[in-house]
């Protein structure tokens, strides 16, 4: 039986994550606050963030930057596309 969570983002009950996504006490709260929905949105946003702003994931300025987006994401104001941003039509 897999774990849920209430989750920050879906704001509803959903099945959890199996273990802490990223390192330190921010992975530790990821773990028991987000749904595996809500981290996957995650993840199609950072995906977004990177190549909108050109970002090498390797290097120390954009961790730090993608990290103060996760936990706005998560756990803030919610993280914004880049100005301008135009999602691709389907």
């Amino acid at each position: 039986m897999s774990r849920t969570v209430q989750c920050v983002v879906l704001k509803r009950e959903a099945p959890g994550l199996d273990r802490p996504p990223y390192p330190g006490e921010l992975g530790k709260r990821i773990f028991e606050n987000v749904s595996k929905e809500a981290w996957a949105g995650w993840l199609k946003h950072q995906t977004m963030l990177i190549n909108e702003y050109r970002l090498t994931p390797i290097e120390p300025k954009a961790r730090k930057f993608l990290e103060s987006e996760m936990e706005k994401f998560f756990f803030g104001t919610g993280s914004q596309a880049p100005e301008g941003f135009q999602p691709p039509k389907p």
